[in-house]
């Protein structure tokens, strides 16, 4: 009985306030179904013996434009005005100020559209602070970069959008700071996100564990709506069962939009995943759509290719990481073939801190990868086997990286009669030979044989885009190496630049080093 009370009296509180956006401005907030019956009610009316909440952490996950923000707001404002905890401290935390403040100001507008919490609060905006004078307590707004240097003693924390926090560390603390409170809270309200290091992840895990009865931690509440790994995103069928707010205030037209676009654009469809069908992507801004990816590898001889013309890249590592030589093979109609080579030092087969290293072993053991003796890099290994294929095949030039410290090898290859061109790592460089890419990728004109280690790298790849709308790949943003990708786009720009325009004088001339 008391703890349907309790959940009583948390639904009345909460359809107390007011929505403050859009067209349900001003409207009473009457929680839906799923809100409710799913997370309030069980929330706050499942009670210990002593009559204290059961639940001290939540961790609710859904797919954007659901209410969140909303929601969010309402469950603080009930933790500072009516938990009966005197002394409360609030927390509502985000990764950036603006976050912080998205959550902060709704709770101040629904207090201003209730004339009740208005006579018993006062809203300080320039600090993003509620006092309740009466119970001594407060709810703050405080970004997650300058969070760590408070001290708490926290009745409730907010957590939005825990996906985009940059450390864990904080979530630490703040997790540890209630230990003074009688029934604390803790609530993280986010969206699937693509960092499976994160502190996110890690939640989400747990909490997918507890919902399943594999844990039994009976502090920890647990929702989340997503659509199933392998479900067909494109299917509306899986948006409703993961979109609990679609058909009431979810728009189903901005999501066909969006599903449309995302159709017709790889870059799009992981955002789509992510933010609409709340699943756990690859990267943030996935370029390469995989099943399409999977669908041209056609078979890549290389016997038959012997005498054909091709155009390189290679990507050099750092002294102790993976290095990729691709050469491209362009075909009358069109298709393209692609060879990699892929080498690493010995030592990155045992090191601890490499955490694809038994899938570096798998390659290795397969022929896949060339692992070299060392803790480094074999250079002069990796300059044998570029002059090995040279010669093998009718290298017409290559491309390097100008901006990592190549002009040795470029050098030493140019002395073997190969041309070397220097390529930049910008939006300049990269932003024709990105669209050739994709333009053979959606043509199905890509063969790449099916090289697990480029499939591995295909799924990996992140990519920035300029205002302009040109993209170049993100090896800081992507989720593991992306090295034979930015192979494939380089050798692709030493194939366009002998298609499209004459040869520049340097490259006339024959062998040598242009630009390095």
């Amino acid at each position: 009985m008391a703890g349907l009370d309790a959940a009583s009296d948390a639904v009345g509180f909460i359809q107390s306030l007011s929505h403050t956006k859009g067209k349900w401005a001003g409207v009473k907030f009457t929680l839906a179904d799923w809100q409710r019956e799913d997370i309030i009610e069980p929330l706050f009316g499942t009670l210990n013996p002593d009559g204290t909440r059961q639940y001290r952490t939540a961790y609710i996950e859904i797919p954007r434009k659901n209410g969140k923000s909303q929601l969010c707001a309402a469950i603080a404002l009930k933790l500072l005005l009516a938990d009966g905890e005197q002394g409360a401290e609030i927390y509502i935390v985000a990764a950036d100020r603006d976050q912080a403040s998205i959550v902060f100001n709704v709770a101040a507008e629904m207090v201003r559209r209730n004339k009740v919490l208005m006579r018993k609060v006062k809203i300080i905006d320039s600090v993003k602070r509620i006092v309740f004078p009466k119970m001594g307590s407060f709810l703050r707004a405080i970004p997650a970069d300058v969070a760590g240097s408070y001290g708490y003693n926290a009745h409730a924390i907010i957590a939005d959008e825990l996906h985009v926090w940059p450390k864990r560390d904080l979530w630490d603390a703040l997790a540890t700071s209630t230990g003074a409170r009688t029934q604390p809270l803790v609530v993280a309200i986010t969206t699937a996100g693509y960092d499976r290091t994160s502190i996110c992840w890690e939640q989400h895990e747990y909490a997918a564990q507890v919902i399943k009865g594999t844990i039994n931690d009976p502090t920890f509440f647990g929702y989340i709506r997503a659509a199933p790994e392998k479900a067909d995103w494109k299917d509306e069928k899986v948006w409703y069962e993961c979109n609990p707010a679609l058909g009431d205030f979810r728009s189903i037209d901005e999501m066909r939009s969006m599903a449309k676009r995302a159709e017709h654009t790889p870059a799009l469809q992981n955002t789509f995943k992510r933010l609409y069908l709340n699943q756990w992507t690859q990267q943030v801004d996935r370029w390469i759509d995989i099943d399409l990816w999977d669908s041209q590898r056609g078979t890549i001889d290389e016997e038959s290719l012997r005498g054909q013309e091709c155009y390189g890249m290679l990507d050099l590592a750092t002294v102790s990481d993976m290095t990729a030589w691709v050469m491209a093979f362009p075909h009358e109609d069109d298709h393209v073939d692609i060879l990699a080579r892929f080498f690493c030092p010995q030592a990155k087969l045992t090191d601890s801190s490499n955490r694809y290293r038994d899938q570096y072993q798998v390659w290795a053991d397969k022929g896949f990868l060339t692992v070299t003796p060392g803790n480094a890099t074999d250079y002069a290994f990796v300059r044998q086997q570029v002059i090995d294929d040279a010669a093998k095949f009718r290298l017409v030039d290559m491309n390097v990286d100008r901006l990592f410290q190549a002009h040795q090898i470029a050098q030493e290859l140019a002395e073997e009669g190969i041309t070397v061109v220097g390529m930049g790592m910008g939006f300049l460089s990269f932003a024709a030979p990105m669209k050739d890419f994709e333009r053979r990728l959606l043509g199905r004109k890509l063969h790449h044989g099916g090289n697990p280690i480029m499939r591995w790298m295909a799924d990996n790849v992140a990519v920035k885009q300029d205002p302009t709308g040109n993209l170049k790949p993100d090896k800081t943003e992507s989720q593991g190496k992306i090295d034979g990708i930015v192979g494939i786009v380089g050798a692709l720009d030493r194939l366009m630049l002998h298609e499209e325009a004459p040869r520049s004088r340097f490259e006339e001339e024959g062998a040598g080093i242009v630009a390095v």
